[in-house]
């Protein structure tokens, strides 16, 4: 058997429209400047308390637990915008139902979502019953510490040399070598095709489409 385990904002949705708001929201609201979209981009996967730590420049202190609160309220309201709706890649759901049919092959959620938050995106999109293991930033150490791939891995039985993490983040491909998993990084996320390398990706697709065969190469090398 082997895994694939997917990261969530910019590799199966595109959520950053209600991400950018919300950080935007909570910023003007705590009176500090609203940060640049290339900054916010560079933290999604972290977790909420280390992403405004890092945008803040600064420890994790009272004031940003605050703003992890304020925001959760915020993103709560934005949900209910329209334009604010996260949606799925164009040929995500294709490739998540061409993968879940092979009898070989085991599907996992790896993310700095919170629980909450994931189980929202799963039910919004029909993918109940699809993923054997979930793990979100309320389950785990935040990205890219190796817990979440390690608990999945144990969670479905299969072998790390048989495991595949895809993401579109530096934290997903660093938590994946620290893990000692495959690492297959995508391009039409939120971080450069160079900052996937750097960090450690086996290997870049630009097309969902493409995933599986990806998947077959890496772990055949």
């Amino acid at each position: 058997m082997r895994l694939v385990i997917f990261d969530a904002d910019g590799t199966l949705i595109n959520s950053q429209a209600i991400i950018l708001e919300g950080i935007n929201l909570t910023f003007r609201e705590f009176g500090h400047r609203e940060p640049s979209v290339d900054a916010v981009l560079a933290t999604i996967g972290l977790t909420l308390d280390l992403l405004f730590a890092k945008l803040l420049g600064r420890s994790i202190d009272e004031e940003i637990r605050a703003m992890c609160v304020y925001y959760k309220k915020c993103h709560m309201g934005l949900l209910q915008v329209p334009r604010f709706q996260s949606q799925l890649y164009e040929g995500i759901d294709e490739t998540i139902g061409m993968l879940a049919s092979q009898p070989e092959t085991l599907l996992a959620i790896a993310t700095g979502k919170s629980r909450r938050g994931l189980e929202r995106m799963i039910e919004t999109f029909g993918y109940e019953g699809k993923f054997v293991a979930l793990r979100t930033a309320d389950d785990c150490p935040s990205k890219p510490h190796p817990a979440m791939i390690l608990e999945c891995c144990e969670i479905s039985g299969c072998d790390f040399s048989q495991t595949v993490m895809i993401g579109d983040s530096n934290y997903d491909m660093q938590m994946a070598v620290q893990a000692g998993t495959k690492a297959l990084g995508v391009s039409w996320g939120y971080q450069s095709v160079e900052a996937l390398v750097q960090a450690g990706a086996n290997a870049i697709v630009d097309r969902p489409c493409d995933i599986p065969d990806a998947i077959n190469q890496i772990l055949n090398r």
